[in-house]
């Protein structure tokens, strides 16, 4: 879904498309198609009667049609993780697999803004041969073209030899549809796609209309195509030439395919009777000319990689025209942005504990009532929504208001039910007593903390309510290794104990829950402790009420302009501070961390094992967009300039506080309430910081939200960013390119380095990166812009939600 919902698309659109595509391939058998996404493909598939799939079934054998890459969509490839991006490629090729017997072989993304060399690296292994990309900087284009180097072997950053290679064809031009690709003349070109033909709905912009072919034009029109043709083909080192003749939700209407095959094949015709012309053309699918590029170039022969050069990297950050640079996409919506993250984590979750549920439940009668079909049905729903969303118009953010909303409402249902299918799943695992299993559709065994009470809210946690009997508390480790972790959930009563797994008391610390900066429930607080869980471990806690607790209690300091004396808390020592030059100081084993007095915000740390201080100050921007016609979109990241800092009138309100298993500061600013969290636990948990922004800027205009880390690591304009969650790619800050093109894509991390030191800033969604200055990391955490970008979309980004940016910030030495 982009301007419409998938399903609107499907009704109004696709389905048409695929209707009449088995009509009229049969009708010629020199007639060939591609299709790519399998999302719409099967939905089709199950409306349609079997003489049609057989036909369609024969259609692929015979050739004439064929499913090019065959994944649930075309993956977005800046913004999507590894894991969803597996997801829906799986999901597509089990469905072929299963429903034609097929199995793709050649990669088609056209679309998407930008590309990874991760997505080349999973086609390989997917056993894919041959791939082909479209947008790519205008300026890389034509430096490829001048040393023909267009079609190229795509190899690894890491890979010493060659077994990562996979050929792969860049597009030379400014876009995918007909005009901009039989050659580099698009008023010529736009004469060629007979969908424009005068009368039509659609024209030529350059003013020139097509023209039915016929006897009488059939010479002078051949010709002219085939200028264009020898021209294209001049950029390239071979003699086979690819022409793809389509466009978005083209072919929809049975006169469009009569008007286009009809007229290409007279083309066709009267340039294939002309031996002097030394050109034979004709319909072919994707693998066609791939085939007939590597017989031509000699490939599959002993000698044959070195007719191809060899190049390694990615393709961001993507420029269509002039400095307009994709990079605004890269954070819009990053409220989905962060909910993808959320469904994935659910998904493994579940995928692991139904496969385990469904072992144990096959091993006697009792247990034969889990539910496992309606569980698996869920399951896979979940994945098609993930891959769906995973299209370069979903967890991008750039479609409609109301699309968006759809593919949220998509998300958020996947949660649900997720959740059901571990809540299933963790209750058949948990039982000591086989046979005491019943399953019970109204009153599930078990319940989730975290409640979301909408696709577009925050989740809170639940309360629960403690009695002298024990509550179960049911903590699950997704991951291969065993962890020490920092667990917290809501009690509605301070006095509590807790047991381990193995019935020992464990150590916790007693928070306050927080309604806004200075006031606390007294209906709920926040225990906290280090759970220990083996690798895919489920442990059970057991919370009871007791009549006087050991546990530690959170001390507090709220730092604010004028402290108001309130009575005391009954519970919490609270003390109110005026905010001041005084520093704020947080401390485990690993580091002491100075915070400033005024601001709440972090300055300084010292690593106490080698005793060195490090600048490390954390401070909010703005950045507007430019006077000029052309402004930032959902698309293109066009700023005024350098970001201006986050000036605040009054110094914020500052909450600290001290406790056993953490310490915190919180600073609430107007549009972001910030929160450093320093664990008091070994290993990796306690040696890097939890960084939490909750953004609102719902109230601004044409303004972007970024935070930014300034250090002393002599970064010299490098820096690394991961490419999907996979792989690290170098960057380096040019100045000699506008801002906005040194803005890239961070999935999961972005970190800078000199020799002594490395600071890495570990990132829980996929977010806008730079380093703009020596040892400075900076993230966009939210934009809202009031207009359209010109790019299609129609609209500005303007539905912002609260939302949360989550971070580690991990220092260590080299």
């Amino acid at each position: 879904g982009w301007l419409k919902t998938f399903d609107d698309y499907f009704r109004d659109q696709t389905q048409h498309i695929l209707n009449n595509m088995v009509i009229k391939l049969q009708e010629d058998n020199r007639r060939k198609f591609v299709w790519s996404e399998i999302s719409y493909f099967s939905k089709w598939w199950d409306a349609i009667d079997s003489q049609k799939k057989n036909t369609v079934k024969r259609l692929i054998k015979d050739g004439q049609f064929e499913i090019v890459t065959g994944g649930w969509v075309m993956p977005d490839e800046a913004s999507s993780h590894y894991f969803a991006v597996i997801d829906q490629l799986i999901e597509g090729h089990q469905w072929l697999e299963k429903n034609l017997g097929v199995k793709p072989k050649s990669g088609w993304a056209i679309d998407p803004f930008g590309h990874s060399p991760t997505m080349a690296y999973l086609l390989k292994r997917t056993g894919f041969s041959n791939m082909l990309i479209q947008r790519v900087h205008y300026s890389v284009k034509k430096h490829f073209a001048t040393q023909k180097t267009l079609e190229f072997f795509w190899r690894q950053n890491w890979d010493l030899g060659s077994s990562t290679d996979i050929l792969c064809h860049m597009m030379p031009f400014y876009s995918y549809d007909i005009p901009h690709t039989c050659g580099p003349d698009p008023k010529i070109c736009c004469q060629f796609d007979f969908k424009r033909l005068p009368g039509g709905r659609v024209s030529c912009p350059w003013r020139v209309p097509p023209e039915a072919i016929h006897a009488g034009n059939v010479q002078h029109r051949a010709w002219m195509i085939l200028d264009q043709y020898r021209k294209k083909s001049k950029l390239f080192r071979t003699k086979v030439l690819l022409a793809p003749l389509g466009d978005d939700f083209r072919y929809a209407e049975s006169s469009e395919w009569d008007q286009q095959y009809q007229n290409y094949q007279k083309l066709f015709d009267y340039m294939n009777s002309h031996p002097e012309w030394h050109v034979k053309a004709q319909f072919g699918t994707l693998s066609d000319y791939f085939e007939a590029l590597r017989k031509e170039s000699n490939l599959g022969e002993k000698s044959s990689n070195s007719f191809f050069p060899v190049l390694s990297g990615d393709f961001f950050t993507y420029a269509d025209r002039d400095h307009h640079y994709w990079s605004g996409y890269f954070t819009s919506r990053p409220f989905y942005k962060r909910l993808d993250r959320v469904l994935e984590s659910y998904l493994r979750t579940a995928e692991i504990l139904y496969f385990l549920a469904l072992v144990q439940s096959s091993k006697s009668e009792k247990m034969s009532i889990f539910p496992s079909a309606d569980n698996y049905k869920l399951l896979t729903e979940a994945r098609r929504n993930l891959g769906l969303f995973q299209h370069h118009d979903a967890i991008t953010g750039t479609s409609k208001d109301w699309v968006v909303v759809d593919y949220g409402t998509r998300l958020f249902h996947s949660i649900m039910n997720l959740k059901k299918v571990i809540i299933d799943s963790a209750h058949i695992l948990i039982l000591k007593d086989k046979s005491a299993y019943n399953y019970d559709t109204s009153s599930p065994f078990l319940k989730m903390v975290d409640v979301q009470s909408s696709q577009d809210s925050l989740p809170r946690k639940t309360v629960i309510k403690l009695t002298s009997q024990p509550r179960y508390l049911l903590i699950y480790n997704p991951l291969e290794q065993e962890r020490f972790s920092v667990v917290s959930v809501h009690v509605d009563s301070p006095r509590v104990k807790l047991l381990s797994p193995s019935g020992k008391p464990v150590t916790i610390q007693i928070s306050a829950v927080w309604d806004g900066a200075t006031t606390l429930s007294h209906e709920a607080y926040q225990v906290s402790f280090v759970a220990h869980l083996p690798p895919l471990g489920l442990g059970v806690y057991q919370l009871l009420q007791v009549e006087s607790s050991e546990a530690v209690l959170s001390d507090y300091y709220i730092y604010m302009r004028n402290s108001r004396q309130e009575k005391p808390d009954g519970l919490f020592k609270i003390k109110e501070m005026q905010n001041s030059v005084d520093n704020i100081i947080l401390e485990n084993s690993y580091m002491k961390l100075w915070f400033s007095g005024m601001s709440g915000l972090l300055e300084k740390i010292n690593t106490k094992e080698d005793g060195k201080n490090h600048q490390m100050k954390l401070e909010f921007a703005w950045y507007g967009t430019t006077s000029n016609r052309d402004k930032s979109g959902a698309y293109l990241f066009l700023p005024d300039g350098d970001a201006k800092p986050y000036i605040f009138a009054d110094p914020p309100t500052i909450r600290v506080a001290h406790g056993r298993i953490f310490s915190e500061v919180v600073c609430f600013f107007n549009h972001v309430t910030h929160t450093m969290r320093l664990y008091k636990v070994q290993g990796l948990e306690g040696q890097s910081l939890e960084v939490s922004n909750i953004v609102d800027i719902r109230g601004e205009y044409n303004r972007e939200l970024a935070m930014r880390i300034s250090s002393d690591i002599n970064s010299r304009n490098r820096f690394y960013t991961d490419l999907n969650g996979y792989q690290i790619q170098p960057r380096l800050t040019m100045s000699k390119l506008p801002l906005q093109a040194n803005v890239y894509p961070m999935t999961t991390m972005a970190y800078i380095q000199d020799v002594g030191v490395r600071v890495t800033l570990h990132s829980a969604q996929s977010l806008g990166v730079a380093s703009l200055k020596n040892g400075q990391l900076e993230v966009i955490m939210d934009r809202r812009l009031m207009q359209d970008d010109n790019r299609g979309l129609g609209q500005g980004v303007q539905d912002n939600k609260i939302t949360a940016n989550i971070f580690r910030l991990l220092l260590e030495r080299r």
